[in-house]
């Protein structure tokens, strides 16, 4: 029995975990009286106190976390995918000629789409594994030993310098010198090599612990150390930044270090690496096509795009921002950012299975598929209310801007806003029978809610 309770996400919960716990108790004494002993009794009671979940923006953070997640997973699943396809599936003769291009195509398409969407970290990893494969190809038997000690230490550590660089351009100061930082590298591993390949061999040979089970591996073990950091630090960045490409970096590593294991099939992981920064451009660059930066919310393209598949009934509503422009005009653009994002927070948290979209300005739209116009309108009006009695404080210069762990007494010299909004509605009926006239329908009823006294729902 496996009982979570969140204080805050289920705030009238309490009976149910009392009644959970005499469930509980009823087990335990009708085993004592059997005497019976039990194969397997495992009865773990959670309780999780989260007073910060009773606002919208920890229960947001929550679900922020869960996509920051699926950036992870996601990836980790191809990966695996390949990893069983190596190690568990013999491809016939007569397909290998078919999927011998296939890797080369990953890289053609990741360093395409790396130069036209400006992503110059994808163009890096890429061009240095190419590298990485023609020396795999070229060198001899003595430079290849020399170069399969060298690279599983080199290339991890890149990718990791690789990964926290930003986006700043290839024909850029900051990309010429990044062309330098490899160049240097490489002409210092060649003189290494040409002076004094042996000495640097034995010395990366050289064991750090004394397990037998370590010498088995293919790599030294300053090599294996080097890859664990490079991992942890790669882990780090995603925790920073939980973006699609840097959650692709945690699993081209694995990749890269796989293709070092089976030298023989390196050009495989390489272009498994380049899927998976490939498939981590498409991600971003849908979230900026789809997704506004600002409130996070879904763009105005992005319910155009749902339209077009919602069906015949449904229910559009506009929502708009009362008196932003003095808001800005008096306390500054950023002011105005923070609340077009407060408010973004509690339409993320719209009920009746509403979904929310900025649509443009301080106008944001909510979508109710499958609804009627009265069974839309509790919810909208569930929704004005949340957004009037939640208290905005503007952030002042010395504010820090993440919350103390200790809440601050003091209140001189705070700020506060009343954040109202205005609301017009409308359905899908026999005059507006497409989303462009609802939508009309709906911008005509939120100028009535403005022009009746602003703080209202109205309906067309």
């Amino acid at each position: 029995m496996v009982l979570i309770y969140w204080h805050g996400f289920y705030r009238d919960s309490r009976p149910f975990v009392n009644h959970a716990k005499g469930c509980f108790e009823l087990l335990a004494n009708t085993a004592r009286k059997e005497d019976k002993q039990l194969p397997l009794v495992a009865a773990v009671f959670v309780v999780i106190h989260c007073p910060l979940a009773k606002n919208t923006e920890s229960q947001n953070s929550i679900m922020h976390l869960f996509r920051s997640l699926l950036l992870l997973l996601v990836p980790g699943v191809v990966f695996l995918a390949a990893l069983y396809l190596n190690l568990r599936v013999s491809v016939p003769a007569a397909w290998q000629e078919l999927l011998f291009p296939l890797p080369y195509l990953a890289v053609a398409a990741g360093l395409f789409l790396g130069w036209r969407f400006n992503r110059t970290r994808v163009l890096w990893v890429i061009v240095l594994l190419v590298l990485v494969e023609q020396c795999l190809v070229l060198v001899t038997p003595y430079g290849r030993e020399y170069f399969m000690t060298i690279a599983p230490l080199v290339v991890p550590l890149n990718l990791v310098l690789f990964s926290w660089w930003s986006e700043r351009g290839l024909i850029t100061l900051h990309g010429l010198l990044r062309l330098a930082i490899l160049l240097i590298q490489l002409i210092a591993f060649t003189w290494l090599y040409i002076f004094n390949a042996g000495d640097v061999m034995m010395l990366l040979a050289r064991p750090l612990l004394s397990y037998p089970w370590l010498d088995q591996l293919p790599f030294p073990q300053i090599v294996l150390l080097a890859m664990i950091l490079s991992q942890v630090a790669l882990l780090i960045r995603f925790c920073q930044r939980p973006e699609a490409l840097e959650g692709s970096f945690c699993w081209v590593l694995p990749a890269v270090v796989a293709g070092f294991w089976w030298p023989e099939i390196f050009v495989f992981w390489q272009g498994v690496a380049a899927f998976l920064l490939t498939i981590a451009i498409v991600e971003s660059s849908f979230k900026m096509a789809f997704n506004d930066d600002l409130t996070g919310l879904p763009a105005r393209r992005a319910m155009n795009e749902f339209l077009l598949k919602v069906g015949r009934r449904y229910t559009i509503a506009m929502v708009d921002v009362d008196h932003f422009k003095k808001v800005n005009d008096t306390h500054g653009h950023e002011v105005g950012d923070q609340v077009l994002r407060m408010v973004a927070t509690c339409l993320r948290r719209v009920t009746g299975g509403g979904r929310a979209y900025r649509y443009g300005g301080e106008e944001f739209a909510v979508i109710f598929p499958s609804k009627e116009l009265e069974r839309a309108i509790p919810h909208l009006e569930m929704l004005r209310e949340t957004i009037a009695g939640t208290e905005f404080v503007v952030r002042g210069k010395k504010r820090p801007k993440k919350k103390p762990v200790e809440p601050v007494r003091k209140t001189s010299g705070k700020m506060r806003l009343n954040v109202t909004v205005s609301i017009g509605v409308a359905s899908r009926d026999d005059k507006n029978t497409i989303p462009e006239q609802v939508i009309k329908a709906s911008d005509q009823a939120l100028y009535k809610a403005k022009k009746g006294g602003r703080n209202q729902v109205c309906n067309a």
